[in-house]
């Protein structure tokens, strides 16, 4: 298995080198074969390096979704609305290890984390701290080390514009997840963009050294580590346009993570409970699914997600 940190001069998380990661990923080659050509491990798990606690959060990046997938309904729903998500699950030493992994293409990874792309869905994941689970070659892996840089480069270039143009680079980084955050339909409490700044302020601090050579505008930074501090020469008009694209951003991601869901439903084996779980896991709030919906989601999945919605699951 070819696996290893990220190599580039930011500091990357190695993944954690156990039995459990190792099988987990040797299950999902030997599922889905020669169509993968890299695996990437983020989120709560590869934080704490616990595969046991929690749900693994995977992507497979594949060659394209014709060649990976059997049925071209599910190809078509992943090129239409990337990515698809699926569940696994394996016993490694007599414990359950569970895995979210989603399928994305060589291709939409670099778009999807490039100035090209106008949403955050994947730019402002891939700025967060990213490990190399496994990749087919070194080719393969400098592809996705540039995919991750462009990334960083992409989320501060959109965020820095809605941000005072002076501060700590710990707020920079808060603020600009908590934008991202807010552009789509989320769980999570309004507190999560801090919980993950804190969680790992070197990683952010050198990102943000790394890029702030190559954004569009001058970013001066001053001091290291968590006293870092910017200033960002941002022209009015790129300020003033932030505004409406943000607006713009989270009433797109609105819409698109309701259409994720959905697709879920149909590409994600038990996806009402996934869904249930993972709301309640961020929430706190216990999740019922009434009979009615499991029968027929798409005529009744609607009222839920409104009541949820007015509950305050999501924001």
């Amino acid at each position: 298995m070819n696996s290893g940190i990220l190599t580039s001069s930011v500091l990357q998380p190695a993944p954690p080198d156990s039995t459990a990661l190792q099988a987990l990923v040797e299950a999902l080659l030997g599922r889905h074969g020669e169509a993968v050509n890299a695996i990437l491990f983020y989120g709560s798990c590869l934080r704490s390096g616990d595969l046991f606690d929690g749900l693994a959060d995977l992507y497979l990046i594949v060659d394209d979704y014709t060649t990976f997938y059997a049925r071209r309904t599910r190809a078509l729903a992943n090129w239409l609305l990337p990515p698809n998500v699926f569940y696994s699950e394996i016993t490694v030493e007599n414990r359950v290890v569970r895995a979210k992994y989603a399928v994305l293409s060589s291709t939409d990874l670099c778009n999807g984390t490039s100035r090209r792309w106008f949403h955050s869905y994947l730019w402002g994941r891939f700025t967060q701290p990213t490990a190399l689970a496994w990749c087919r070659d070194d080719a393969a892996r400098r592809q996705f080390e540039a995919a991750l840089e462009s990334a960083r480069r992409t989320f501060l270039e959109r965020v820095l514009p809605r941000l005072p143009a002076t501060g700590r680079v710990r707020d920079l980084w808060q603020q600009g997840l908590q934008l991202s955050y807010g552009a789509e339909l989320r769980a999570e409490s309004a507190g999560r963009s801090g919980e993950l700044t804190e969680a790992a302020l070197d990683y952010y601090a050198a990102a943000t050294r790394e890029a702030a050579g190559s954004l569009c505008y001058p970013l001066a930074l001053e001091g290291s580590g968590a006293d870092m501090r910017y200033h960002a020469a941002v022209p009015g008009l790129s300020r003033w346009l932030s505004r409406p694209g943000w607006l713009l951003r989270s009433a797109q991601g609105k819409l698109l993570s309701v259409a994720r869901l959905l697709k879920a439903l149909f590409t994600f084996e038990g996806g009402l409970d996934y869904i249930a779980w993972k709301l309640e896991r961020h929430s706190g709030q216990r999740i019922e699914i009434p009979p009615r919906v499991r029968r027929h989601p798409l005529i009744f999945v609607w009222g839920l997600f409104w009541r949820l919605y007015r509950r305050g699951v999501f924001r």
